[in-house]
């Protein structure tokens, strides 16, 4: 005799209105999706089904939506282990026309099923290009996970006002960001202005640039009022690494204690890949020889510019490989955010 375990989906027409106190457990079981959600993630389930198939699940495995593989990372975590750099998406927040990332619908639930496999408590929800100036889905995402756990990096432009930054950091918003590799809704002419804008909330601004970008502004970084956090290993290019002119920048910087630097997103810049990203091994290296203060973790989920989405679990691993001493790893995954975000 066997058994079939089968899965039921429920699609219908999307509500005219959406009460965003929505029952935890509709969110959780996905009842009721418009055909976007459902199309969006269809991967996602399809990881899953095939997980639970194989049995890949066992021994402590969890399938996640938008991640590779099942198996839990060899890396234990400590306590109030800090996850840096992620998005959440939901299909009842429109994109901006802009839009070159569209939203996949990464939902706060997917987000905690990537939580229980890797071991991270606290996080930093980052708005995505997707959504432009527009962080309702953001705001909306910070209420649901409260402030004891998370934290937020909003979007704005020049026609912000006092208000509505206060109203930001009321919800956990603690910085904003740049998002200019590839250009979209900000540009390099806001960042003076707006720093001095967030500066007396005690914000920082995120940015993400390449490399040869950083390089080209280096005066600016010199006169920016507020901290710098560069996204994605600061895009330092491969294969030339520590040899190209970013990288003593990023080092000055660093020991002047004027920028961090996430250490997210190893497969934007490796020319080797998973699962080792070994050629990123120098660069993060000198980083945490430099200034291990300044630099924090992130997952990336669920990695908007990857077509074949990456394995989590891996790409915590990696940062065994960065950083091998205990007390520093754990100084970048727990005490370097509560700094930076005030957890």
């Amino acid at each position: 005799m066997c058994t079939t375990n089968v899965l039921l989906i429920s699609v219908t027409k999307p509500r005219l209105q959406w009460h965003l106190k929505t029952d935890e457990l509709e969110e959780r079981m996905g009842i009721n999706w418009n055909r976007r959600e459902f199309v969006a993630a269809v991967p996602g389930i399809v990881a899953g089904v095939s997980a639970l198939a194989s049995g890949q699940t066992g021994g402590g495995g969890q399938a996640v939506p938008w991640s590779a593989g099942t198996e839990l990372p060899r890396l234990k975590v400590p306590p109030n282990a800090t996850d840096c750099h992620h998005h959440i998406y939901d299909a009842r927040f429109p994109n901006t026309p802009e839009a070159t990332l569209p939203a996949p619908d990464a939902s706060i639930a997917d987000y905690r099923l990537l939580q229980k496999r890797l071991g991270t408590t606290r996080h930093v929800i980052v708005q995505q290009s997707a959504y432009g100036i527009d962080n309702s889905c953001l705001i909306y995402a910070l209420g649901r996970f409260g402030p004891e756990e998370a934290r937020g990096i909003a979007v704005v432009n020049t026609s912000v006002t006092e208000r509505e930054l206060k109203d930001l950091h009321a919800v956990g918003v603690r910085g904003i960001r740049f998002n200019l590799s590839p250009p979209g809704t900000t540009t390099f002419q806001m960042i003076t202005p707006l720093a001095k804008l967030v500066e007396p909330l005690g914000w920082h601004i995120q940015v993400n640039a390449s490399g040869d970008q950083i390089v080209e502004s280096k005066e600016l970084w010199n006169r920016v009022p507020c901290p710098i956090v560069f996204d994605h290993l600061a895009q330092v290019p491969q294969p030339a690494g520590i040899n190209h002119p970013v990288f003593p920048l990023l080092i000055e910087l660093l020991q002047k204690g004027k920028v961090w630097i996430k250490l997210t997103a190893p497969y934007q810049v490796s020319k080797v890949g998973p699962p080792t990203y070994s050629d990123t091994i120098p660069v993060v290296r000198a980083f945490v020889k430099a200034a291990p203060e300044r630099l924090v973790w992130g997952s990336d989920w669920p990695h908007p510019t990857e077509k074949v989405k990456p394995d989590d679990a891996i790409l915590l691993d990696v940062l065994a490989e960065w950083v091998p001493d205990t007390a520093t790893r754990n100084r970048i995954l727990v005490d370097n955010p509560a700094k930076l975000y005030g957890f």
